[in-house]
């Protein structure tokens, strides 16, 4: 639980470049109000906790879409629909397959978030805006490692923006680019997983309906082959190396 938690601290603070204008709490709070007294700087404190708080609220949609997450989850529900099992294995199952295979792969991310961004910030180093910047550039370099130029080109097209050199490129447009090319990159891996159990279907259909047996369902009698089939092929091991491999690990 340690070591997770050393990991998802510098992911929630290299995942919220857009609310680096609110201090962490810890540090001494600046007051912006005209003509304020002693005792006001415990009001902006408040601010900065409230802020803090509401920011926290944000780390889930951050985890699934600026991370491996999505192309994960996407591909382990295609996965189950070309087997035919409708709950088998639950949403559960598959979100903390997915879930513990991202931080697996987002690992070296969270380690350089935390040495260039966390790590100086507890050692007073550096400011928490500083900290902010350094850390979100890890995770920067990865959604830029993973976008499509295509994809990026259409939302910088969309936003009305040019940039010069790819380090230029604003979060804010990198976002919907880097969700758009994982959605992609899913459904093609999918689409592969798809195609030997779609063959299974087609040939016990024919079978079926060869020997006139065309009231039964195929469903039923192909889903038993097609688990043989994923169990001999050790289709587990080798859609988690797949998905590990399409991220360059």
């Amino acid at each position: 639980m340690t070591r997770l938690l050393r990991y998802l601290l510098p992911f929630g603070l290299g995942l919220l470049p857009g609310l680096a204008m609110a201090d962490l709490p810890g540090i001494p709070a600046v007051t912006v109000v005209p003509g304020a007294v002693e005792g006001s700087q415990e009001y902006s404190v408040t601010l900065q906790i409230l802020a803090l708080m509401t920011a926290l609220t944000f780390l889930p949609a951050l985890l699934m879409m600026m991370t491996s997450f999505t192309r994960i989850i996407i591909v382990f529900s295609i996965l189950r629909q070309a087997l035919g099992l409708q709950a088998t294995p639950s949403n559960q199952i598959l979100l903390g397959l997915a879930l513990f295979l991202t931080i697996f792969i987002m690992q070296p991310v969270f380690q350089e978030a935390n040495r260039v961004g966390l790590q100086p910030y507890l050692a007073e180093e550096i400011t928490s805006l500083e900290a902010v910047e350094r850390a979100s550039e890890p995770f920067r370099q990865f959604m830029l490692a993973q976008t499509r130029e295509d994809d990026l080109a259409l939302f910088m097209r969309i936003a009305d923006v040019q940039y010069e050199t790819p380090d230029d490129v604003s979060f804010w447009v990198l976002m919907p680019a880097f969700v758009t090319s994982e959605l992609k990159t899913a459904f093609q891996i999918g689409f592969i997983l798809f195609i030997p159990f779609l063959i299974i279907d087609m040939v016990v259909a024919s079978v079926l309906m060869a020997m006139g047996m065309m009231m039964l369902s195929p469903i039923i009698i192909s889903l038993p082959f097609k688990i043989m089939l994923f169990v001999l092929v050790d289709g587990w091991a080798l859609i988690m190396g797949t998905l590990a491999a399409s991220f360059g690990i």
